[in-house]
């Protein structure tokens, strides 16, 4: 009952935390980046679009028998909207039939745990700018995705259900150097744990770091949740290093809970000898 109950309080904080989901939805991504500057990418052939989609950790290709549908125009819009993903665009018979496409479809590839999310029948018939929009911030994972609460739809969503959180402070000048780690130690867990940036320095953060029973003062800090069981674990550290990521993530997929050992020493009476 207890453990049901957490769970429930956690993705509260998580989808209660922020900007409301259609605000967020609604917000632009820069248009300087890669999409503003050249459009979708023509994929040709298999070998195109699957080097296209192993190159990236978030590809959008759209697949369009029909190059007249509204969708079209819609995909080239959406586009400029986005800097950290790559889109690409296929009309080729067998590109459709690799990817199990028999209409017109957008699909989302995520290396980070090798998804396919479609778009397709009906939805693809009325689909606008904010339905494709949302839809890609929704599901784009990478191999660290910051903490928001639209991101936190497609972390739940995913079919990893072992996440590590990495709470501090994005202004700090350690920041860059511990990313840098951070997503070194992620690769070496793709497809076993999602890994996670939450902003200390967002007010509505702390709702998630209290969740954890952790202070701001003992931060940063890793914290490592499993969605099925709702069994979880912190550590905090005073330098993000590979060595303590991958340590902190064996231990746990070990059932080893440095949460228990301290729990048992706060209990435990201290003898003076």
């Amino acid at each position: 009952m207890e453990a049901a109950q957490s769970r429930h309080l956690f993705l509260l904080f998580l989808l209660t935390c922020g900007l409301a989901l259609d605000i967020a939805a609604e917000i632009e991504g820069s248009s300087d980046g890669p999409g503003a500057a050249w459009g979708p990418m023509r994929l040709t052939d298999v070998p195109a679009a699957m080097e296209f989609i192993t190159a990236v950790e978030v590809a959008v290709i759209g697949f369009f028998q029909d190059l007249e549908i509204p969708a079209v125009s819609v995909f080239h819009r959406v586009v400029k909207k986005f800097h950290d993903v790559s889109f690409g665009i296929s009309t080729d018979s067998e590109v459709l039939a690799h990817f199990n496409i028999t209409g017109n479809a957008i699909s989302l590839f995520r290396l980070v745990d090798k998804e396919q999310l479609d778009l397709e029948g009906e939805t693809i018939e009325s689909i606008d700018d904010i339905k494709l929009s949302r839809f890609i911030e929704i599901n784009s994972l990478h191999l660290v995705t910051e903490y928001n609460p639209v991101t936190v739809i497609g972390l739940f969503n995913s079919k990893i259900k072992i996440h590590l959180l990495l709470m501090m402070n994005k202004a700090s000048p350690e920041y860059e150097e511990s990313m840098r780690r951070y997503q070194k130690a992620a690769k070496l867990f793709q497809g076993k744990i999602l890994f996670i940036l939450v902003d200390s320095h967002i007010k509505a953060n702390e709702k998630v770091i209290s969740f954890f029973k952790l202070k701001m003062s003992q931060l940063p800090a890793l914290a490592i949740y499993q969605t099925l069981d709702d069994e979880w674990d912190t550590l905090p550290i005073e330098e993000v290093s590979v060595e303590h990521v991958q340590s902190f993530c064996d231990g746990f997929l070990k059932g080893k809970l440095l949460r228990e050992n301290h729990e048992s020493e706060e209990k435990t009476p201290k003898v003076e000898l």
